[in-house]
């Protein structure tokens, strides 16, 4: 399978070759995506018959289990029981984000594959712009999450509409002040929202149940409309 992806006058070609999976318990598959330019690592975390699932992926380090002490897994977990799949993915090359952004489009076309037809994209921090570009290309995505977000490699932010777009910050980001989710909340068109924090820091850890039950609400809810 190939994925495209065209980023100012650049287009970047990715080929999925094969599939290797191990399972690791009943709720947790994990998946190596092998490509024509390297393997993705990834942990799938199926539903029965799901047609709704969720890409997660991390920051500039990429990783497999988020911010927030693990809020990944959690997340996956709670929307498993909704009937929406997941799949954790870590970056070829982290932080390079033209092909962190093909590998998470591979990321949507895995979930496709097994009968999902409408993704979300949840990305912290570097993966904020990762998603915001992903989700602006590709049709089989119907809501973006960006956390924490930078906002260079944002400028896809308009066209990511009609899709939802949920923004979330902490107040207190030592790494990336708050103004940069409002600058992305400003440009992009409706409908979004923007949730700040108080007192929460880069990764969020001072809010994570918060966070987590306004993703495992958000998420469902918008999937099933968009």
């Amino acid at each position: 399978m190939r994925r495209e992806s065209q980023q100012g006058e650049h287009e970047y070609v990715l080929e999925w070759t094969d599939t290797v999976e191990s399972r690791l318990s009943d709720d947790e598959i994990a998946v190596v995506l092998q490509t024509s330019d390297g393997d993705i690592q990834s942990r799938f975390h199926p539903a029965h018959n799901a047609t709704m699932g969720v890409v997660w992926v991390g920051g500039a380090g990429g990783g497999l289990d988020g911010l927030a002490r693990g809020l990944y897994p959690a997340g996956c977990a709670i929307l498993q029981e909704q009937g929406i799949a997941g799949l954790r993915l870590h970056y070829r090359r982290p932080n390079d984000l033209p092909d962190c952004v093909l590998d998470t489009l591979l990321g949507v076309e895995f979930l496709n594959s097994r009968g999902i037809e409408r993704t979300a994209l949840v990305g912290h921090s570097f993966g904020g712009a990762v998603v915001i570009t992903a989700g602006a290309v590709s049709e089989k995505v119907h809501a973006v999450v960006p956390m924490s977000t930078q906002t260079y490699g944002t400028e896809l932010a308009p066209q990511v509409s009609p899709r939802p777009m949920l923004l979330v910050h902490g107040t207190d980001d030592e790494i990336l002040p708050d103004t940069c989710s409002r600058q992305v909340y400003r440009q992009a068109a409706e409908p979004k929202r923007l949730v700040l924090y108080p007192g929460a820091r880069h990764g969020l850890d001072e809010a994570r149940e918060e966070l987590l039950d306004l993703l495992t609400t958000w998420i469902p809810d918008n999937l099933k409309v968009s």
